[in-house]
């Protein structure tokens, strides 16, 4: 069975939830994942090879869209389908971790 695209289930990875929620500001690739980093404090949590496949992956969805820049550099932006998915997983982890918190109370963990 081929496996199916997240972005279709709209459960992100963390990869491509950090990847979105880095482009609520407008970057080019090497500044998301300085963004990342920073957001995170761990250095190196996404590499080129993942952050490009995400971020062509994310335009063909139609999550952010690319400019390219005077420089070659290409700037990606986030779009309205995009900040939609973003809220919705914010949604779905917060809803995570209160059922994970609430069923470690009761267990006494």
């Amino acid at each position: 069975m081929p496996k199916q695209d997240t972005f279709e289930t709209e459960q992100l990875t963390d990869a491509a939830f950090y990847i979105l929620l880095a482009l609520i500001e407008p970057l080019h690739g090497y500044a998301i994942m300085k963004n990342i980093e920073q957001m995170t404090g761990i250095q190196g949590i996404i590499g080129p090879g993942t952050l490009y496949t995400l971020l062509k992956k994310m335009c063909a969805n139609e999550l952010i869209s690319q400019t390219l820049l005077e420089e070659g550099k290409k700037r990606y932006t986030l779009t309205e389908k995009g900040r939609t998915l973003l809220r919705h997983e914010l949604k779905r982890r917060e809803t995570i971790v209160e059922v994970a918190r609430r069923i470690m109370q009761e267990k006494g963990i």
